[in-house]
């Protein structure tokens, strides 16, 4: 997996370089644009049903923007963990070890509750 997170986020850094951008991707400006992609796949929920939303990967033009805008979040986040020097299997493999024991499925297990939330 890492090897494939390697070569996408080199292959983003190469388009980017390509165009010289680099010089636009503050840390700041790559989280606020991550927050921003974030907010257009919202954006595809929008006024819509539990029903709609579950269909939209059915829709072959909402599965596209669906697909685009998952897309664009990847390519942020990637350029993020980049600049960022964050190795993203890492960090995942980290925080999921954290939430295991904040979350042990015997005591969690079919419950929304937070971990500190009183039983």
């Amino acid at each position: 997996m890492a090897a494939d997170l390697d070569a996408l986020t080199q292959k983003v850094a190469a388009f980017r370089d390509a165009r010289d951008w680099a010089q636009f991707h503050s840390l700041r400006n790559l989280i606020v644009s991550l927050n921003l992609e974030a907010g257009e796949l919202l954006e595809l929920t929008q006024w819509k049903s539990d029903a709609e939303v579950a269909d939209l990967p059915n829709e072959l033009h909402a599965r596209e923007a669906l697909e685009d805008e998952c897309a664009d979040v990847l390519l942020y986040l990637l350029l993020i963990a980049d600049r960022a020097g964050i190795d993203l299997e890492a960090a995942t493999l980290a925080k999921l070890a954290k939430n295991e024991a904040k979350y042990p499925v015997d005591r969690f297990k079919g419950s929304r509750r937070k971990y500190d939330a009183a039983e």
